[in-house]
């Protein structure tokens, strides 16, 4: 009997321990200029390249560095992307062939040639308390 209330007790506290998470701190570098937010998505590769991401985050832009920081990201392994929104649009602008008009990055600072890199290349990984890391924006127009 008592084995059985110490076990019961036990579950109870068990479900109400938080589950463990993490903030991610991401250093986004060569962002143009203070136009717009710099926004910030962590996917699994599930999610990654989609709008579907459910880790987001954005920042004020500012012209040098700016850091958006994610919080809550359960532990684990994610691929960071994350572009400027100069016209504060929420949508990355691009133009002929699809180019982005807007700078963009990726964890690892997964290089971008003739489209976006592979999932593998860019995944990272997120312990707690927390994590930190930092992304090159790449732009391929001129304003």
């Amino acid at each position: 009997m008592i084995g059985r209330a110490l076990l019961a007790m036990a579950a109870i506290v068990a479900l109400s321990v938080p589950a463990a998470a993490a903030d991610l701190s991401v250093v986004v570098k060569g962002v143009r200029n203070g136009d717009g937010r710099v926004l910030l998505a962590v996917c699994t590769a599930a999610t990654f390249l989609t709008p579907d991401c459910a880790l987001q985050a954005s920042a004020p832009a500012k012209g040098g560095a700016v850091t958006v920081v994610v919080h809550d990201v359960p532990p684990g392994r994610y691929a960071v992307q994350t572009y400027h929104d100069e016209n504060g649009n929420k949508t990355l602008d691009r133009g002929l062939f699809g180019i982005p008009l807007e700078g963009i990055g990726f964890s690892n600072d997964a290089p971008i040639r003739f489209g976006p890199p592979d999932y593998a290349v860019a995944e990272i990984s997120v312990a707690e308390p927390a994590t930190g890391t930092a992304i090159t924006l790449r732009y391929f127009t001129e304003r």
